[in-house]
């Protein structure tokens, strides 16, 4: 038995967007970007549904830890690194790979007497996004530092970041990219610079690995296209149900402030879900959400528990209904998150622990 709101996670189609992936970058590693709670789907059962990656990726330490303590023992890159001698040893440990983005790293790392080398340390350079990396001196000094230090590390790899991927035909793309070619060639390391944006327009920077993100989640990072154009199917479906009805007069307020009005006799519904769930306040009087096939407004305030829609356009409608709040082809995250004035990332990340998890294969 469900209990509202909850997120139903479909794994299969999970797997389909890994090998829209594949059909995308055919000649490229595959390491898929589990960060943040999996975007916000679960980082343990998304890491299942994609044991055919060949690696993962997530953000901190910890997140690598976790995989490792539930026993996933495919490679796992660090983006942020690690950044003291005892992080470098426990890395080791674990086989990990992490992220060199300064200097002082490295220095770190000469100081952690490792047991045994990292599989792979990535030297992360800057090309344009001026975030985490090292000009390209720099990283040529560390490569001739750590090259045959077959002590500290088994290989070395070279990583970028794009900062207008999903800007197509964005010039700076190009600009990023040749001052990753410079040195690849020059160096002959493995290269890691696609994120999902640069997977399905820049074909160029698929290297030897690439990073999906986004795209596994079935979500397009372009604004002019969604998920669905670009071969991909949602993953994630936010869902909740119909818990009050009302009948308003000409004239009634709804909400906090009252910022929404009646403007005639209109029936309205209240939805089990809020701001305290991760749907966003500024989806207030902005926002649609669906019972059955129609798509109805959100009126009024976003509440932290609730949201009201006009059921004008849905007399059918009756308590306990199911609502769908996003993830069909009729509403989209990317949809929603236009009119939030954010990103899919966000309101993927934002669902909060207390909305259940529900999961499904197909």
């Amino acid at each position: 038995m469900s209990h509202y709101p909850f997120v139903r996670i479909d794994l299969a189609a999970l797997q389909h967007n890994l090998q829209q992936v594949r059909r995308y970058a055919p000649d490229s590693k595959v390491m898929s970007v589990i960060k943040a709670n999996a975007y916000g789907h679960g980082v343990l059962p998304a890491a299942k549904a994609l044991q055919q990656s060949d690696g993962f990726a997530v953000a901190r330490l910890s997140e690598a830890l976790l995989l490792r303590e539930n026993g996933y023992r495919q490679p796992i890159t660090v983006f942020e690194g690690v950044s003291s001698a005892e992080q470098w040893r426990l890395a080791a440990e674990q086989n990990l790979m992490p992220v060199v983005h300064q200097q002082q790293h490295v220095a770190a790392l000469l100081q952690a007497n490792l047991q045994q080398p990292l599989p792979m340390i990535w030297l992360m350079l800057e090309t344009g996004m001026h975030r985490l990396g090292l000009p390209d001196q720099t990283v040529q000094q560390l490569i001739t530092q750590l090259r045959y230090r077959q002590d500290v590390t088994m290989q070395l790899g070279l990583m970028s970041h794009f900062a207008n991927a999903d800007l197509f035909g964005d010039q700076r793309n190009q600009q990023q990219l040749a001052v990753m070619q410079q040195l690849a060639a020059s160096t002959g390391l493995a290269v890691c610079m696609a994120n999902s944006a640069a997977i399905m327009t820049l074909p160029e920077s698929h290297y030897d690995w690439v990073r999906p993100g986004l795209m596994l989640y079935g979500v397009s990072p372009f604004a002019d296209k969604g998920g669905a154009e670009l071969g991909l199917k949602p993953v994630m479906q936010l869902i909740s149900k119909l818990i009050a009805t009302q009948q308003l007069k000409t004239g009634d307020e709804v909400g906090y402030g009252g910022q929404w009005t009646a403007r005639k006799p209109t029936r309205m519904g209240v939805v089990s879900i809020g701001y305290g769930d991760g749907y966003s306040r500024h989806l207030s009087n902005a926002g649609e959400v669906l019972i059955g096939e129609q798509r109805l407004p959100v009126i009024g305030r976003v509440s932290m528990d609730t949201l009201c829609v006009d059921l004008g356009n849905c007399p059918q409608a009756q308590l306990d209904d199911e609502v769908i709040i996003w993830g069909t082809a009729d509403l989209t995250v990317e949809w929603l998150a236009e009119k939030a004035g954010t990103i899919p990332y966000e309101l993927l990340t934002g669902v909060a622990p207390r909305v259940n998890r529900e999961y499904q294969d197909g």
